[in-house]
């Protein structure tokens, strides 16, 4: 094939996206050094079904809208770092080709320079042995084949594809994590998989069978149902009354929809309210919102239209947090949360959809995550551009991400806020007991056997046992003798966790640290056995 035009284009995404899910779990199966992280093949996967649905929606027989289709579907549908990045790459090649009326040989060779270019500039600190060398090597791969006479768009492919190949069988001498868990780059890899699927539609190939590779199932937590009074009232709607009622009625009961004078005022009984709230936000602008836990017997709907004459308070908090124990207290913090975390990252839409569903002028954004931090701060650049101030504080752990939320007022500006949500932040250490998901041999503990207890500190391994308690004591261990700088230790327990374990662990922490306070929760993030917080 000499050149593509845009329809040709369209449909060369499109069957790469399809190709790509055959390769889901073999992506996913690479990024789990040892802790449970197998999330990268789904997020590049969730990031290319949002370019294909934009594709469907533009008209494929004009380049400028289908590479506008390939940017800004695969930036809204972003998750994680891997799709972020891969946006990022997307939105490089774009650029290179949206004034074209095709592509041949010579144009998609600047369109792979262009998006590795575009991709390492994204990132803060770019890192080799990730999908950033990877790109560099399909560009590197690409240029030489153009200068060794290719002359058609799967020679151009064929290139790019041996040297990314070549990069990635490298990237563990580059990267000594992959090195010492004898993988190559998830995120590379996933780069190497959509060009395969490009260069598949080229050469008219059939969908592969999928790699035989085990899947790690993982649980969504639900812990009770219709949990939360909430309420919003928003104005300049511009959508039906009826339209936002179809909407929200699948998200709970007791439901009333209201509209008066350009307002629309509404009251639910839901168990994911910042969902609700997210998705409504997208029909008007947030004037005021409410949720309360129905334990608490709160179940008074917002006062009429006139309470938008209020102003609502200066700051808003939105937080990245998975677990319903984690999620009730930042939500009983002030947080607007948006569902995610490890394995599960949030995109930048759903950031997006969360900073835009509260009132305040000012929004201060808890990623919690270090793979989410970039995805918070693309939601952030376009809320911006929409009026809101936004800042992204971030926090690398769960329980960074509670230390600061504790200091969160709406009524101070966020400027002041910052500083001492920061300082308070940096001086949590978070504890996570997980399960190892493979067998590795890590420089920090040495052998790690599939199925193992093994202990994080700030996200770092530190531990590896084959008890969950005896886990987090010897973290405790580690951090807390010799020190008096801390006083509380907040521990939150997944469901799995009996109840007595957790009891008798209580126990043991008050007696050997009779100085710390230890409060114990359930409702932490289902990866973990324990879920601790220090400060």
């Amino acid at each position: 094939m000499d050149k593509w035009g845009p329809q040709e284009l369209a449909s060369a995404f499109r069957f790469a996206t399809d190709w790509f899910g055959v390769y889901v779990e073999e992506v996913n199966a690479l990024n789990v050094y040892p802790v449970p992280d197998g999330d990268t093949g789904t997020n590049m996967h969730l990031t290319l079904q949002s370019v294909r649905r934009e594709l469907d929606l533009c008209d494929n027989s004009k380049m400028r809208e289908v590479a506008r289709a390939l940017a800004y579907g695969s930036l809204l549908g972003a998750r994680g770092n891997s799709g972020v990045i891969l946006s990022q790459l997307l939105k490089g090649f774009s650029e290179a080709v949206k004034r074209a009326d095709s592509i041949g040989p010579d144009l998609l060779v600047k369109a792979l320079e262009t998006g590795a270019r575009s991709a390492y500039k994204a990132v803060m600190k770019p890192v080799e042995g990730t999908i950033l060398t990877v790109a560099r090597g399909v560009a590197e791969g690409a240029r030489s084949a153009q200068e060794a006479g290719a002359d058609s768009i799967e020679s151009v492919l064929a290139g790019a594809l041996a040297r990314g190949r070549e990069l990635l069988e490298q990237t563990p001498e580059m990267l000594p994590v992959l090195k010492t868990a004898g993988v190559v780059d998830a995120g590379g890899m996933g780069y190497i998989r959509l060009l395969e699927g490009l260069e598949g539609f080229v050469l008219g190939r059939e969908l592969p069978e999928p790699p035989k590779i085990e899947r790690r199932a993982q649980e969504a937590f639900e812990e009770e149902e219709y949990g939360y009074c909430t309420e919003f009232l928003m104005e300049d709607v511009d959508a039906p009354i009826e339209k936002i009622k179809e909407l929200v009625k699948p998200f709970g009961d007791s439901l009333l929809v209201v509209g008066a004078e350009g307002f629309v005022k509404g009251h639910i009984h839901t168990n994911d309210p910042d969902a609700l709230l997210a998705a409504v936000a997208r029909y008007g602008k947030m004037k005021r919102t409410k949720v309360e836990d129905m334990s608490e017997q709160h179940s008074e709907i917002l006062s009429a239209v006139g309470a938008a004459d209020v102003p609502p308070p200066p700051t808003g908090l939105v937080a990245v947090a998975s677990g319903w124990g984690v999620i009730k207290a930042l939500r009983g913090l002030g947080a607007r949360i948006v569902s995610g975390g490890q394995t599960q990252n949030p995109s930048v839409q759903d950031i997006l959809d969360a900073i835009k569903s509260v009132p305040n002028p000012s929004v201060i954004v808890l990623p919690n995550n270090k793979n989410i931090i970039l995805a918070a701060e693309k939601a952030a650049e376009l809320a911006e551009k929409e009026g809101k101030k936004v800042y992204v504080l971030p926090t690398r752990t769960m329980g960074q991400g509670l230390a600061a939320a504790v200091l969160y007022s709406p009524e101070a500006e966020a400027k002041e806020l910052l500083e001492e949500m920061k300082e308070a932040a940096e001086h949590a250490v978070t504890f996570e007991i997980t399960h190892a998901s493979r067998d590795a041999v890590t420089e920090e503990v040495g052998s790690v056997q599939e199925g193992q207890v093994i202990g994080l500190k700030d996200g770092k391994l530190a531990v590896v046992t084959d008890n969950a308690n005896e886990a987090l004591l010897n973290l405790l261990k580690l951090t807390l003798d010799g020190s008096d700088d801390y006083e509380i230790l907040t521990l939150f327990h997944s469901p799995s966790v009996e109840g007595e374990q957790v009891e008798a662990l209580a126990e043991q922490i008050s007696n050997l640290y009779p100085d710390l306070e230890v409060e114990v929760h359930n409702g932490g993030p289902d990866l973990y056995d324990y879920l601790a917080v220090l400060e």
